[in-house]
């Protein structure tokens, strides 16, 4: 897809004292193709659904590959394609791509769109004119996030791959690269500091981590075996240049402070690390070599009258280097990655036609499940009922014939001088696979896919007890009572238990990698001698001297031939069924017969959703068809018995006629050793293949995990949060109610007197007992209440005249006293109501 970047070829111009990355350079491929392809194979909806999602992918594409220019606006195009990368990566395999390059994946195609970002940006730095503050400031800044997007690729993208990087994006490239863009960001902030006419002494701390920079990136570049011998001895250069520039600043703060001597051993120190810097000068450009040559001559110059001043006037002791203090470093570079691209899904805010999620519509179907749910089922079944278990009783057979020093005593004896055909067809065999380097190299492999693994479920697990502390805290603070959700585990149970299945799945194979690993140290040396010469073998094995074979010796030995040559059919049998029935899983395609049950189901139940579970049924009469096979374990078990007793047999009888000869002792130990080996090593080889098989078929699995632990995560966030709104918005309702209750409260203490006792003729009128008929009450005349009094048991009276009530001049008002022109209503106090007065209207 992207052919690798030459960075074997300097990418600096004449006039350029910084480097900046070349673009990665692509063919033309339709996404939108294989995309289709996977939609209609895996999907329950129409390509056609999608069409103008897959023209926006391919045009996406067109636009990013494209943009090849320094300009700004390629920056918009490279970002969202690459947004859009990482939220298709959810919906489709890493591996969805079908190129004929090597590296065809999402995350590939992500990482060279990133890496042309980085380029993008080192491109836009150098076309700004640095001449100005505001130009260094914009380069500085571009630099920084270009070492930023080289940072994200190294640490995020390269690791997913799940394959193993290109040679140009291996952690040593790349880190190279970061320090290198870090190192000329900080170079700008420096160019900026003299221009500005700073203090010397923080001129010296820039300069002195611009040294540091250079000289890291150099350091990763040596263990590069991309870049360029030009680049390592620019960056060489530099380092040596920023040395000796600290060291000049360093001594003019020394003038301004009178420190005079030490002027004279930082300017000595000075020249020094120049003339350093312009070794190199047949490796670097004129622009650099003149910059080098400009900073000698000050230096020169400097020093000659620092020495003189010194020697005829201050006659201060020039310090050696080694008494000097090492300058403070200031660093002001730092490797920003920008918002578009550590959060991608910034960049997919839905206000434009591109920037809307793609294929957002797309969702699986419960047959696709099932598919899968089977598959998983037979491949569980086949391997670990059945060729787990033939490869098992193989195993416990050969660990016999070690135990017997078998077939190594039998050839010692047949073929004293020499090697046994045998022998060199496994060394051969062993040659060819490139031996102990396979074991090592595939070893590697699956530690990078286990690290892979892991690192994914521990990211998982981090979220479920982030989430788990934080609703803690929640609960404490507001109380059990009010924080009634469920608490994390109880909410994610299914999350909780599958914590403990991964991470069980992780121990147990952390503990059969070891058992490997202690396979092989123990097997190592000898399989290093499989896997030399034939000379070597020779040396390893000695020679032993022709005996004559006694009858009892020959029949004896004849007989353990016989069973020896059995149990070499008995594994070329086992190989064959195993590879039978491994042929026999590949073309076992269950889509049919689940499509045809899927088909019955809509049919006899149009109203019922299709589940995966509904499948049961026919998951069970499926996989019926091992039952053949299993029942072949059995009998190859038995077989094996019965071999197991004529081996020990012939053994026996073969040991005991050769009693007291020992003269092919040695030899026979010798060749036994090799032959363990040779077994031990396709053992090995077997282990590893199922150990890459065991964390590739692990890696979706704990990818699902993650992912259903970042959804709970968010949702439980979500959730938190309007429970928190709901419970602050609770309380202050509460807060006024009771407020309002406690103003209501001393309204009533105010306008509401103690109940008055009842009357006494009240106090008679009691229920009658039950049983006896209720008497008729005797009416009775209520009693007139005190003026100004409101008796509750009154009532509200409506039209009945008061009393007057002197005013407070002691005279009788004539009418109403909010309404005087109301001649009937007598007068009562102002600002008080009697309610004996009643209520009058009209």
């Amino acid at each position: 897809m992207h052919p690798k970047v030459d960075l074997l070829v300097i990418a600096e111009e004449e006039n350029r004292n910084i480097l900046v990355l070349p673009f990665r350079r692509t063919n033309a491929v339709s996404m939108s193709a294989a995309i289709k392809q996977y939609i209609s194979t895996k999907y329950d909806q129409h390509p056609n659904m999608f069409k103008k999602d897959l023209e926006a992918i391919d045009h996406m594409r067109t636009n990013a590959v494209n943009s090849l220019e320094a300009h700004v606006s390629g920056i918009p195009k490279l970002t969202l394609y690459a947004a859009q990368l990482v939220w298709i990566g959810g919906k489709f395999p890493i591996d969805l791509t079908t190129y004929a390059e090597s590296q065809n994946n999402l995350r590939f195609e992500l990482a060279n769109i990133l890496f042309n970002l980085a380029a993008l940006y080192t491109q836009l730095a150098v076309s700004l004119n640095r001449s100005t503050g505001d130009g260094l400031k914009s380069a500085c800044n571009y630099f920084c996030q270009a070492a930023g997007v080289i940072s994200h690729i190294k640490d995020n993208v390269i690791p997913d791959l799940r394959t193993t990087p290109p040679e140009d994006m291996d952690t040593m490239t790349l880190e190279s690269i970061q320090q290198l863009l870090l190192a000329q960001a900080q170079e700008c902030f420096w160019s900026k500091a003299v221009k500005d006419g700073l203090k010397d002494s923080l001129i010296a701390k820039l300069a002195a981590k611009v040294c540091d920079l250079y000289d890291q990136a150099a350091e990763y570049g040596t263990k590069s075996d991309i870049i360029s011998t030009e680049w390592i001895h620019h960056m060489t250069a530099k380092h040596h240049h920023f040395a000796a520039a600290a060291q000049y600043r360093a001594s003019l703060d020394c003038l301004d402070k009178q420190k005079y001597g030490e002027e004279v051993a930082r300017l000595r120190d000075s020249l020094v690390c120049v003339n350093e810097a312009l070794k190199e000068s047949r490796w670097i450009n004129k622009t650099v070599l003149g910059d080098l040559n400009g900073l000698k001559a000050r230096v020169t110059e400097d020093l000659k009258r620092a020495e003189k001043d010194n020697d005829v006037i201050y006659l201060n002791i020039v310090p050696p280097k080694s008494e000097l203090k090492t300058l403070d470093r200031a660093g002001m570079a730092t490797a920003r990655v920008p918002q578009e691209v550590s959060d991608p899904y910034t960049a997919l805010d839905g206000k434009g036609s591109l920037t809307q999620p793609l294929f957002a519509r797309l969702v699986p179907y419960a047959v696709h499940v099932a598919v899968s749910i089977y598959d998983e089922r037979k491949e569980r079944l086949v391997n670990n009922q059945i060729i787990d278990e033939l490869e098992g009783l193989t195993t416990k057979l050969r660990d016999l014939l070690q135990s017997l020093n078998l077939p190594g005593s039998l050839q010692a004896l047949e073929k004293p001088l020499g090697l046994p055909p045998s022998l060199h067809t496994h060394a051969e065999e062993i040659r060819q696979q490139d031996g102990l380097h396979k074991l090592r190299r595939s070893m590697h492999e699956i530690t990078k896919l286990k690290a892979n693994d892991a690192a994914m479920y521990q990211e998982g697990v981090d979220l479920l007890k982030t989430e788990a502390a934080e609703d803690e805290r929640a609960r404490s603070k507001h109380g059990t009572d009010r924080w009634t959700r469920p608490p994390s585990r109880q909410a994610a149970e299914k999350l909780y238990v599958q914590v403990d299945e991964i991470d069980g799945y992780l121990k147990s194979a952390a503990s059969s990698d070891e058992l490997v690993k202690n396979k092989l140290k123990e097997c190592e040396s000898a399989i290093h001698v499989l896997e030399g010469t034939d000379r070597d073998l020779e040396a390893y094995v000695p020679s032993s001297r022709r005996t004559a074979l006694t009858p009892n010796v020959e029949r004896a030995a004849d007989n353990l031939r016989s069973a020896l040559s059995d149990v070499s059919k008995l594994e070329h049998r086992r190989k064959r069924k195993i590879q039978e029935l491994r042929e026999k899983v590949k073309y076992d395609d269950i889509n049919s017969a689940i499509l045809a049950e899927t088909a019955r189901f809509e049919r006899d139940y149009p109203m019922q959703k299709i589940e995966p579970a509904q499948f049961e049924n026919l998951f069970e009469d499926r996989l019926e068809q091992y039952d053949v096979d299993k029942e072949m374990v059995s009998q190859e078990r038995e077989s094996q018995s019965q071999l197991v007793t004529r081996i020990q047999e012939a053994n026996a009888a073969f040991s005991k006629a050769r009693t007291g000869d020992s003269s092919t002792k040695e030899r026979a130990q010798a060749l036994q050793r090799l032959e363990n080996a040779y077994f031990k090593y396709k053992e090995i080889v077997s282990n590893l293949n199922t150990g890459r098989k065991f964390y590739n078929d692990l890696a979706p699995i704990v990818t699902r995990f993650t992912d259903g632990c970042r959804d709970f995560a968010y949702q439980r966030r979500v959730e938190a949060g309007q429970m928190e709104t709901d419970l602050s918005t609770a309380l202050s309702n509460l807060s006024l109610n009771i407020q309002d209750q406690k103003e209501r409260h001393a309204l009533r203490s105010h306008y509401v007197p103690q109940q008055q006792p009842l009357p006494p003729q009240q106090q008679q009128q009691k229920p009658a007992p039950s049983g006896e008929p209720l008497a008729a009450p005797t009416p009775t005349r209520a009693p007139q209440p005190e003026p100004g009094i409101w008796n509750p048991n009154q009532g509200i009276k409506f039209g009945d005249a008061m009393p007057n009530v002197p005013s407070q001049q002691g005279q009788q008002y004539p009418g109403n006293v909010h309404h005087p022109a109301y001649p009937n209503a007598n007068v009562r106090a102002p600002g008080q109501w009697d309610v004996s007065h009643g209520v009058r209207f009209g």
